[in-house]
């Protein structure tokens, strides 16, 4: 077809783009990572925004699943590097292209520009006055949130992880094989719609939602609306804290998301469109042309 490419038409492209990944300066390949993160938590914010005061868990996460894609949207269009979707780079280590420490250490850069960057826009929508919405609903919204995230059992984070990222790579794949702006938008849009609207984890956007949720429950009058309002106790409140963030859901959210994208769809995306004995084999298509 004219209009998009074919998955092995895209596998290769961006395995020849991870080159440029790995020898990206560390200051450009921070900064860009600084810029996706804020991307995905401005998309989360206002999913937050749009869901806060939705008793119904079905619509409130359709709500959310409607804006947040364009988080992904901004990434894709601006060039930002997001940790989820660079877990496609094993495709490279697979082929032999790139090594597994120069892929390491790219993601390990793009992780903690990402967490800088969702960290200071969940500052900056505090600092805003926007957990204020709602006479404050929307603050307390944002320490439920969180708690959910940090009382997950580490299986169901980690698989939550692996079913989030192997969406968010499929969008990135499919935005891949477009050739438009619109086309890319639509892939985009329909698969992280379904992610959200499912409920699963993906740690970028957790960096900010639990980080929004960790700043609200400081707040007195955030905290009390949510023991008031939303059924929370004192106790479940003291639960949310850094080491709840870090080890009861970054952690296995983000092993998860590795597996999802590296080894769910990376891999078999390898196999099926460059593996040996198949006519796209990347070192014969690169000799071809």
């Amino acid at each position: 077809m004219d209009g998009i490419k074919s998955a092995g038409q895209v596998a290769e492209d961006y395995i020849s783009g991870c080159e440029a990944k790995v020898k990206c300066p560390f200051s450009k390949l921070f900064l860009k990572a600084v810029l996706a993160g804020a991307m995905i938590a401005f998309g989360a914010s206002a999913g937050n925004v749009a869901s806060h005061a939705i008793s119904n868990v079905g619509l409130a996460r359709l709500a959310s699943a409607v804006v947040f894609p364009v988080g992904l949207m901004m990434i894709v269009l601006t060039g930002g590097e997001l940790f989820t979707g660079d877990c496609l780079m094993a495709m490279s280590c697979f082929t032999k292209e790139q090594s597994l420490l120069s892929v390491i250490r790219v993601l390990a850069v793009v992780f903690a520009g990402n967490m800088l960057g969702a960290s200071l826009l969940a500052y900056g929508a505090f600092l805003s006055g926007q957990f204020n919405y709602s006479a404050g609903l929307l603050g307390a919204y944002s320490i439920k949130v969180a708690l959910g995230k940090v009382n997950l059992s580490f299986s169901a984070a980690l698989v939550s992880g692996i079913l989030c990222n192997i969406l968010v790579c499929a969008a990135i794949v499919m935005a891949g094989a477009a050739k438009d702006v619109t086309g890319k938008l639509v892939a985009i849009f329909f698969v992280i719609m379904l992610f959200v609207t499912e409920g699963f984890e993906h740690c970028v956007a957790n960096m900010y939602y639990i980080t929004a949720g960790l700043i609200a429950s400081h707040q007195p009058a955030y905290a009390g609306i949510a023991t008031g309002q939303l059924g929370l106790t004192a106790e479940k409140l003291q639960a949310l804290n850094l080491k709840s963030y870090l080890i009861g859901n970054l952690i296995p959210v983000t092993l998860g998301n590795i597996i999802g994208g590296a080894i769910c769809l990376g891999l078999p995306l390898v196999y099926l469109n460059l593996g040996k004995g198949n006519k796209k084999d990347i070192g014969v298509a690169r000799e071809v042309a």
